[in-house]
C-alpha cells in the first residue's frame, strides 16, 4: 500500500470502529457474554488450524532471526489455545461494569449526586508477537462496552487473521457488528503512525511490545496511551526470610518463562543471610542454566558469578541472565528498588510481619507481593479474566489493565425539579 491508501484504510477502520463503539457500548451482558462464548466455542474448534497458522508464522520468525524471547512469546500451544478460550469464558463470568452506579449522596441542595461507569469507546491495541493477545483484547473490549482495532505484529500475520475471522463470527451470531472488532490486514508500519494519531476516531492506544515499539507510541501518540515500557522486576530475600520458599519463588520467578514481562530480572539479598543462602539459591539458578552477574559480595560466594555493571540492575533481560545484589537492610534493598525497578513487580520473600508491611508501602510499582512469585503479576491470576495490558503509569490504570481499566466514570445527578438558588 502507498502512505496514501494507508491513510484511506485507516481512516476508514477508524471510521467503522467509532459507528460500532455505538452499538456495543448499548448492549446489554447477555448479548455481550454470548458474543464472548461464541468466540470462545469458536477458537476451540478450531484448535488445528489456529495451531497451523501458528506454525506458519514461527517457520518465517525464524527463517527471519526473530529473537528467543519473541519466539517464545510468538509460539501456541494446544494449552494456549484453551487458555484463550477460558480467559474469554472467565470474562463472560465478570460482572459487567458498564452503567454501575455508585458514590451516591444527597447535597445539601437536595440532588443526589453519584457516578456511573462508561465505556472508553474506541482503543487501538498494537502489539507484537503474541497471538494470544488478540483474543484477550478482543473479549475484554466487548465485555467493557468498547470498540476495538488491533494492530499485530507482522511476525503473527497468519494467526491474527485467523484469529480474527473467528472474533467476527462470534460477534454477528450474537448479532453485533463485526466492526466492533476490527484487526489491521496490513503489516506496513505506517498504520501503526495513523493510528496513534487518529484521535476523530480513536480514544486510548495501548502498545504491548518491546521498549522501541513503546517509546515511539509514547513519543509520537496524539491521543492518551496506557503503556509501560519494560519489566525489571525484583525478588527480595529479606533476613527473616523462610528459605525453602525463598528457592520455590526465587525459581519460579525467574525460570518459568524467561521472556515474560513479570519475569523477575534482579534478585536482593540481604546481607545478615547471604553467607548461608545465597550459595544455595545460586546453584539451583546455575542449574538451570541461568547467568548471575553481582556485586563484589555476590562474587565473592558465587564463584561462578560476573561481575554486574551499573546498567545490570536496571536492565530487563528477557533471557537466561539475572542481576544480583547483597544488601545491608530493608533501607538500602527500598532504596535499590525503587532507583533501578520500572515500577512493574516486585516482591519480597519474609517471614517478619512488619517488614511486609513497610515493603508493601513503601516499594514504589504497579504490583507488590509478599512470598509470591512475580509471575502472578498477570490479569488472570488477578481474576481479570485476561488484561489488555499492564500499565506502570500512575493516571487512570494501574498494573494489570482489565475491565475496569478500560472504563471511565462520568457523573449522575438525581433531581426531582431542583433548581439550583
Amino acid at each position: 500500500m502507498t502512505d496514501l491508501n494507508i491513510k484511506i484504510y485507516m481512516d476508514t477502520l477508524g471510521n467503522n470502529a467509532r459507528k460500532a463503539s455505538r452499538h456495543i457500548a448499548n448492549a446489554d451482558t447477555k448479548i455481550k457474554n454470548m458474543a464472548l462464548t461464541n468466540i470462545a466455542n469458536a477458537i476451540l474448534r478450531e484448535k488445528e488450524a489456529l495451531l497451523a497458522a501458528n506454525a506458519k508464522d514461527l517457520a518465517a520468525a525464524k527463517a527471519n532471526g526473530l529473537e528467543s524471547a519473541l519466539v517464545d512469546r510468538l509460539t501456541l500451544t494446544e494449552k494456549t489455545v484453551d487458555s484463550m478460550a477460558d480467559g474469554l469464558l472467565q470474562i463472560a463470568s465478570l460482572a459487567d461494569p458498564i452503567g454501575q452506579m455508585n458514590n451516591f449522596k444527597y447535597m445539601p441542595s437536595g440532588i443526589q449526586v453519584g457516578q456511573m461507569r462508561v465505556p472508553l469507546g474506541v482503543i487501538g491495541i498494537i502489539y507484537e508477537a503474541r497471538p494470544n493477545v488478540t483474543a484477550d483484547a478482543a473479549g475484554l473490549c466487548i465485555k467493557s462496552g468498547n470498540a476495538a482495532i488491533l494492530r499485530g505484529g507482522s511476525e503473527a500475520i497468519h494467526c491474527n487473521q485467523a484469529l480474527a475471522k473467528l472474533v467476527h463470527e462470534g460477534l454477528e451470531k450474537a448479532g453485533l457488528p463485526k466492526d466492533v472488532v476490527q484487526v489491521v490486514e496490513t503489516t506496513d508500519r505506517a498504520a501503526v503512525g495513523e493510528l496513534i494519531t487518529m484521535k476523530d476516531y480513536v480514544d486510548v492506544i495501548v502498545p504491548r511490545g518491546g521498549k522501541g515499539l513503546i517509546e515511539r507510541v509514547s513519543n509520537d501518540a496524539r491521543i492518551a496511551v496506557i503503556k509501560h515500557l519494560d519489566g525489571n522486576c525484583h525478588v527480595l530475600i529479606d533476613s527473616e526470610a523462610d528459605v525453602e520458599k525463598a528457592l520455590r519463588i526465587v525459581e519460579n520467578s525467574k525460570t518459568q518463562r524467561l521472556g515474560t514481562c513479570n519475569t523477575a530480572e534482579s534478585l536482593l539479598i540481604d546481607r545478615s543471610i547471604a553467607n548461608d543462602v545465597l550459595p544455595k539459591i545460586a546453584d539451583m539458578l546455575l542449574s538451570k542454566g541461568i547467568e548471575i552477574r553481582g556485586c563484589k559480595e555476590t562474587c565473592d560466594l558465587v564463584k561462578a558469578a560476573k561481575v554486574a555493571t551499573d546498567e545490570d540492575f536496571y536492565t530487563e533481560y528477557l533471557d537466561a541472565i539475572i542481576s544480583c545484589k547483597v544488601v545491608s537492610s530493608l533501607d538500602e534493598a527500598i532504596t535499590h528498588i525503587n532507583q533501578h525497578s520500572s515500577q512493574h513487580t516486585e516482591s519480597i520473600v519474609t517471614e517478619n510481619y512488619t517488614n511486609a508491611r513497610r515493603f508493601l508501602r513503601e516499594v514504589d510499582s504497579s504490583s507488590v507481593m509478599v512470598n509470591a512469585s512475580t509471575r502472578f503479576a498477570d490479569g488472570f491470576e488477578y481474576g481479570l479474566g485476561a488484561e489488555i495490558g499492564i500499565s506502570t503509569d500512575k493516571l487512570h490504570a494501574r498494573g494489570p489493565v482489565g475491565l475496569e481499566g478500560l472504563t471511565s466514570l462520568k457523573y449522575v445527578v438525581l433531581g426531582d425539579g431542583h433548581i439550583r438558588s
